[in-house]
């Protein structure tokens, strides 16, 4: 029996999408994420709680405590919606992120018929750039052939780790079609080239409105740093320079 318990908040809108990424390599898919709960008009629906989470309970914006969990956002970019599930940790434990996996999904199954798309990082050498897409049902494999999106059958070779992979592994037992989208970064803290060109792609390749600039993922990277310790002045002397630089930290 999962442990998994989702608490809803307020009604689930009409959607175009569903966009996925916890904490993981160069917080790549996170600062993506983060981004657009940040910059644009977002709602929180739900939130996931599990009790494998981090024992760490935060300060919300209204200053009340809550316990560690993954929120679910409604957020509106322009004449489109989109749900982001975002955290600051996930389950600690491979048992807890399986049945949050699972939750999620059900949720998904459950409130939507919109394509999940899972964001990630994996780590490579500088000079990579490459955005592997990864499918796990035949379907969804050939429906990117058609539309001229290739699909990295040879990357990530060791797979995915952690929420990510499962979501998208699971995806088809659960009757959702998902996609993942691992971006080449060369890992650290935060990688905000990485998201930028990661949003671009989803932008120029799934018609989400979701690109954004360097400027904007430099800025939520700073907040994300910040928010664990990490000052400004840390960053600058991290990038080797007055600014962010490359931001490969």
């Amino acid at each position: 029996m999962s442990r998994t318990k989702i608490q809803h908040i307020s009604d689930i809108p009409p959607h175009d999408a569903i966009i996925e990424a916890v904490p993981g390599i160069g917080n790549v898919g996170k600062l993506v994420v983060d981004g657009l709960v940040a910059s644009y008009d977002s709602k929180m629906v739900a939130r996931v709680l599990h009790p494998d989470m981090p024992p760490h309970a935060t300060l919300d914006s209204e200053g009340l405590l809550r316990p560690p969990h993954l929120s679910i956002h409604s957020v509106n970019i322009g004449s489109q919606t989109v749900l982001c599930i975002c955290s600051d940790a996930q389950p600690t434990t491979a048992a807890g992120q399986y049945e949050v996996a699972e939750s999620i999904l059900d949720f998904i199954k459950e409130h939507s018929d919109s394509r999940l798309y899972v964001l990630a990082g994996l780590a490579m050498d500088p000079e990579a750039q490459g955005i592997h897409v990864v499918c796990s049902e035949e379907g969804t494999m050939e429906s990117m052939d058609e539309h001229g999106i290739e699909v990295r059958t040879g990357q990530p070779e060791s797979g995915m780790i952690g929420l990510a992979g499962l979501l998208v592994s699971l995806a088809p037992l659960h009757e959702v079609e998902a996609i993942g989208l691992v971006a080449d970064t060369v890992g650290g803290a935060t990688d905000a080239r990485a998201a930028e060109r990661l949003s671009m792609f989803v932008q120029d390749k799934f018609g989400l409105n979701i690109g954004m600039d360097l400027d904007r993922t430099q800025a939520i990277a700073s907040r994300l740093l910040e928010s664990v310790g990490i000052s400004e002045a840390a960053i600058a002397e991290i990038s080797g320079e007055q600014g962010y630089g490359d931001l490969y930290v």
